[in-house]
């Protein structure tokens, strides 16, 4: 009997205890493992990329908002224009969609300090956009705040837009939305006409029109004069369409709807009605596997970075897409079914690929490790369903494909091989990832896989909620030992799916990042770290 394993001095400590001597660097997760704080600015970023608006496996909505407000009121207190600066990064495309950014901005309004008040009114405008965002934005703030000075003054420029045309097309799609109409709001700010035009646009807004001009009083006007033509010609749908130029928000209220009416919205339909809408254009039967043109279109629209960029098109909108179209109306909100036209599952996968911004192979040697424990398959970050294990997949898949060395992996209590390669299609590796999801989580796995298998990484990608718990040592000692034994100029990238509050990337560590949400710029971001752009 020999008792050498109670005296020899053990290198490592379980994640359910604090790395010793780094006690106040780490936090108890939700899972009742030990990590690293992320900070407040991580989390901020996280929260504002992912939103709080859904529960995670180890936390509900209201406890990760509750998290959410107190972080934010910590950054503001600290430094609103970086608060400011943070909400901007995340409307501009990158967050899932608009909900967070917005929340935040009533919450950064709501700062003492001048500095808080003025950062808000700066960047107001690049974050309300639409009648929609504007609808939002004013039931956050009659639930949160009250309408003050500085709301007032945004909320009187905004509707004030000296672009009357532009206005004129928020006013008439979005009329009302979340117990708001444009006649309230325009009461409520007590809104003066700065000019005829603006003047015109007013008084159809309060009043409506009893008679219809004669004569579409001036261009500015022109939609708003279609659409209460369509009002009192229902059955000319077409006309007021193709003349019009009407979306379906103000079409379809007043007019019938038929094939005919919806070929006409689809000729100028943009890229987010178009994702939207593939399932009910396709039931309808304006797209067809024998309609080349409409195809076309389709294919001309989403496969262009182009259009996704200035569409402010989220990859997980389109993963969104392509797994309700997929579906057949199976999934997702839509009451109408549909024989999914192959052409168009091909045309999605690649716009999926095409959304998040990848750059040429950098020939270094990737590992993604793919979190595929049963807290990821349980968060769920759309109304289609799509698990963040899903989602990170596809982050994964994206890199892989503009990379030719590289290897994708699956870790739970174990590490094992997903078998899915860049050849795969996006549908394929979801199905894939999705059959593996069970266990806890150990992180350091795929660490003691590579020391076994001698695996040399340039770069060592973790798609994960963080919530490592389950294994015998945390994964900065495993990433010190395979330095230590395979490769010592080994980097490791953490990309953080949830918005808690902790992280696996040691902070004193300079060759381990962590970062966070489901930014479509991860993948470049991750190819820059590898070859030390960045």
């Amino acid at each position: 009997m020999n008792y050498k394993f109670f005296t020899q001095k053990s290198t490592n400590t379980p994640q359910s205890q604090p790395i010793k001597g780094r006690e106040s660097e780490m936090v108890q997760g939700r899972s009742g493992g030990y990590m690293f704080d992320a900070g407040i600015w991580s989390m901020l970023r996280r929260c504002l990329l992912i939103g709080t608006a859904k529960s995670t496996y180890y936390a509900g909505k209201q406890e990760l908002t509750d998290d959410f407000v107190n972080v934010i009121r910590q950054c503001v207190h600290e430094n609103p224009a970086r608060v400011a600066q943070e909400i901007l990064y995340a409307s501009d495309g990158r967050a899932i969609n608009n909900s967070a950014p917005i929340f935040a901005l009533v919450l950064l309004s709501m700062g003492e300090a001048p500095e808080a008040k003025q950062a808000f009114g700066e960047i107001f405008a690049q974050v309300v956009r639409t009648g929609s965002h504007f609808y939002e934005w004013l039931s956050y703030t009659k639930s949160l705040r009250g309408f003050g000075k500085i709301v007032r003054e945004c909320g009187k420029s905004w509707l004030s837009n000296p672009n009357v045309k532009a206005l004129a097309y928020q006013l008439l799609k979005y009329q009302q939305r979340q117990g708001f109409s444009h006649r309230d709001a325009l009461r409520l700010f007590h809104v003066k006409p700065i000019s005829d035009e603006h003047q015109a646009l007013y008084n159809w807004v309060v009043k409506g029109w009893q008679e219809l001009p004669t004569d579409i009083p001036s261009e500015t006007l022109a939609q708003i004069w279609w659409y209460e033509w369509l009002k009192r010609n229902p059955d000319r749908t077409h006309e007021a369409i193709a003349c019009g130029h009407l979306t379906h928000e103000m079409a379809a209220p007043v007019g019938k709807m038929d094939r005919q009416a919806w070929q006409l919205l689809f000729n100028e339909m943009p890229i987010g009605a178009l994702l939207r809408n593939l399932g009910s254009l396709t039931e309808l039967g304006v797209l067809r596997v024998d309609d080349k043109a409409n195809l076309k279109r389709v294919e001309s629209m989403l496969n262009s970075k182009e259009h996704l960029h200035k569409g402010r098109i989220h990859p997980i909108d389109v993963l969104k897409a392509l797994k309700t179209y997929q579906s057949g109306g199976q999934l997702g909100r839509s009451q109408k079914t549909w024989q999914a036209i192959p052409r168009i599952v091909d045309i999605l996968e690649k716009s999926v690929e095409l959304s998040f911004d990848a750059i040429a192979p950098t020939g270094k040697v990737f590992m993604h490790a793919v979190d595929v424990s049963g807290s990821m398959s349980y968060t769920t970050v759309s109304s289609v369903g799509l698990t963040c294990c899903e989602i990170a997949t596809a982050m994964a898949l994206v890199t892989a494909k503009s990379e030719q060395n590289y290897a994708i992996r699956g870790f739970a209590t174990d590490f094992c091989d997903l078998r899915v390669t860049a050849k795969d299609s996006f549908s394929s590796a979801l199905q894939k990832a999705s059959d593996r999801n069970f266990g806890g989580t150990d992180a350091s796995v795929a660490y003691d896989w590579m020391i076994q298998h001698k695996f040399k990484a340039d770069i060592i990608c973790f798609w994960t909620d963080s919530e490592s718990w389950a294994g015998r040592r945390h994964p900065s000692e495993a990433l010190a030992a395979y330095r230590q034994k395979v490769n010592p100029n080994a980097k490791a990238v953490y990309v953080t799916l949830a918005p808690y509050r902790i992280t696996l990337s040691d902070p004193k560590d300079p060759m381990s990042w962590d970062l966070g949400g489901f930014d479509p710029g991860t993948p470049r971001i991750i190819q820059m770290l590898a070859t030390g752009d960045l």
